[in-house]
Protein backbone atom coordinates (compact mmCIF):
# COMPACT_ATOMS: atom_id res chain seq x y z
CA UNK A 1 0.00 0.00 0.00
CA UNK A 2 1.57 3.43 -1.13
CA UNK A 3 -1.78 5.52 0.26
CA UNK A 4 -4.63 5.25 1.93
CA UNK A 5 -7.38 8.36 2.07
CA UNK A 6 -10.69 8.68 3.49
CA UNK A 7 -12.94 11.33 2.35
CA UNK A 8 -14.38 13.30 5.34
CA UNK A 9 -16.36 16.55 5.11
CA UNK A 10 -15.35 16.92 1.02
CA UNK A 11 -11.65 16.64 2.08
CA UNK A 12 -9.34 14.08 1.94
CA UNK A 13 -7.19 12.44 5.25
CA UNK A 14 -5.46 10.10 5.84
CA UNK A 15 -7.05 6.84 6.35
CA UNK A 16 -4.25 4.62 8.04
CA UNK A 17 -2.18 7.48 9.30
CA UNK A 18 0.77 9.41 7.75
CA UNK A 19 2.85 6.18 7.21
CA UNK A 20 -0.03 4.04 5.69
CA UNK A 21 1.57 0.13 5.68
CA UNK A 22 -0.25 -2.55 3.93
CA UNK A 23 -0.36 -5.45 1.39
CA UNK A 24 -3.28 -6.88 -0.60
CA UNK A 25 -2.63 -10.55 -2.43
CA UNK A 26 -4.87 -12.37 -4.97
CA UNK A 27 -3.66 -16.29 -5.76
CA UNK A 28 -4.15 -18.05 -8.31
CA UNK A 29 -7.15 -19.91 -7.09
CA UNK A 30 -9.45 -16.87 -6.10
CA UNK A 31 -8.49 -16.18 -2.64
CA UNK A 32 -7.04 -13.26 -1.41
CA UNK A 33 -5.86 -11.62 2.14
CA UNK A 34 -5.75 -7.85 2.88
CA UNK A 35 -4.06 -6.43 5.65
CA UNK A 36 -4.04 -2.59 6.46
CA UNK A 37 -2.09 -0.78 8.97
CA UNK A 38 -0.90 2.81 10.29
CA UNK A 39 2.81 2.49 10.41
CA UNK A 40 2.97 4.51 13.53
CA UNK A 41 0.35 2.57 15.47
CA UNK A 42 2.05 2.78 19.29
CA UNK A 43 3.38 -0.55 20.52
CA UNK A 44 2.11 -2.47 23.44
CA UNK A 45 3.76 -2.16 26.64
CA UNK A 46 3.30 -5.90 27.48
CA UNK A 47 5.57 -8.27 24.85
CA UNK A 48 1.65 -10.50 25.42
CA UNK A 49 -0.80 -9.73 22.41
CA UNK A 50 -3.65 -10.62 24.86
CA UNK A 51 -2.34 -8.46 27.64
CA UNK A 52 -2.73 -5.13 25.87
CA UNK A 53 -5.03 -2.21 27.77
CA UNK A 54 -8.24 -0.85 26.81
CA UNK A 55 -6.30 2.01 25.13
CA UNK A 56 -3.89 -0.11 23.08
CA UNK A 57 -6.26 -1.99 22.20
CA UNK A 58 -8.99 0.48 20.97
CA UNK A 59 -6.17 2.30 19.44
CA UNK A 60 -4.86 -0.71 17.40
CA UNK A 61 -8.36 -2.04 16.35
CA UNK A 62 -8.96 1.92 14.69
CA UNK A 63 -5.70 1.68 13.05
CA UNK A 64 -5.38 -1.81 11.94
CA UNK A 65 -7.70 -4.02 9.85
CA UNK A 66 -7.03 -7.53 8.63
CA UNK A 67 -9.37 -10.03 6.29
CA UNK A 68 -9.01 -12.75 3.78
CA UNK A 69 -11.49 -14.17 1.92
CA UNK A 70 -12.30 -15.68 -2.06
CA UNK A 71 -13.31 -12.95 -4.99
CA UNK A 72 -14.47 -13.65 -8.51
CA UNK A 73 -13.74 -11.90 -11.72
CA UNK A 74 -15.97 -11.55 -14.80
CA UNK A 75 -15.73 -12.91 -18.23
CA UNK A 76 -13.29 -10.76 -19.23
CA UNK A 77 -11.08 -10.76 -16.14
CA UNK A 78 -12.35 -7.69 -14.65
CA UNK A 79 -12.23 -7.80 -10.53
CA UNK A 80 -16.54 -8.61 -10.27
CA UNK A 81 -16.58 -8.74 -5.92
CA UNK A 82 -15.49 -10.47 -3.08
CA UNK A 83 -16.43 -12.28 -0.09
CA UNK A 84 -14.71 -11.83 3.35
CA UNK A 85 -14.62 -14.97 5.09
CA UNK A 86 -12.56 -14.03 7.74
CA UNK A 87 -11.62 -10.31 9.49
CA UNK A 88 -9.97 -8.63 12.58
CA UNK A 89 -13.29 -7.00 12.89
CA UNK A 90 -16.09 -9.70 12.78
CA UNK A 91 -18.80 -7.52 11.57
CA UNK A 92 -16.98 -7.88 8.02
CA UNK A 93 -17.56 -11.47 8.06
CA UNK A 94 -19.37 -13.04 5.47
CA UNK A 95 -19.97 -9.81 3.71
CA UNK A 96 -20.30 -9.80 -0.11
CA UNK A 97 -19.13 -6.83 -2.00
CA UNK A 98 -19.63 -6.59 -5.90
CA UNK A 99 -18.13 -3.70 -8.11
CA UNK A 100 -21.14 -1.26 -6.74
CA UNK A 101 -19.25 -1.17 -3.52
CA UNK A 102 -15.76 -2.04 -4.17
CA UNK A 103 -14.06 -1.15 -7.03
CA UNK A 104 -10.50 -2.52 -8.07
CA UNK A 105 -8.81 -0.80 -11.27
CA UNK A 106 -5.50 -1.27 -12.71
CA UNK A 107 -3.09 1.50 -13.62
CA UNK A 108 -0.11 -0.29 -14.95
CA UNK A 109 2.15 -1.47 -11.98
CA UNK A 110 -0.79 0.18 -9.66
CA UNK A 111 -4.26 -1.09 -8.17
CA UNK A 112 -6.36 1.49 -6.89
CA UNK A 113 -8.79 0.50 -4.59
CA UNK A 114 -12.23 1.99 -3.87
CA UNK A 115 -15.26 2.37 -1.34
CA UNK A 116 -17.69 3.33 0.79
CA UNK A 117 -18.02 2.67 4.29
CA UNK A 118 -21.52 1.86 5.45
CA UNK A 119 -21.64 5.55 7.10
CA UNK A 120 -21.20 6.91 3.69
CA UNK A 121 -17.73 8.16 3.98
CA UNK A 122 -15.32 6.90 0.81
CA UNK A 123 -12.33 5.52 0.87
CA UNK A 124 -9.38 5.60 -1.81
CA UNK A 125 -6.11 3.04 -1.20
CA UNK A 126 -3.41 2.33 -3.72
CA UNK A 127 -1.18 -0.41 -4.12
CA UNK A 128 2.30 -0.64 -6.12
CA UNK A 129 2.46 -4.43 -7.46
CA UNK A 130 5.35 -6.08 -6.18
CA UNK A 131 8.12 -7.27 -8.54
CA UNK A 132 9.09 -11.28 -8.44
CA UNK A 133 12.38 -11.96 -7.62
Amino acid sequence: MVSAEIERDGRPVPAYGARPNGLLVFTADMHYIEILSDGDTPRFASEERGQGTDEENRIAMSRNIGMFGSYTVDESGEFSGNRVEGATFPNWIGNVRTRNELQMTVFGDRMVERFTRPGGAKVTIIFQRVKAH
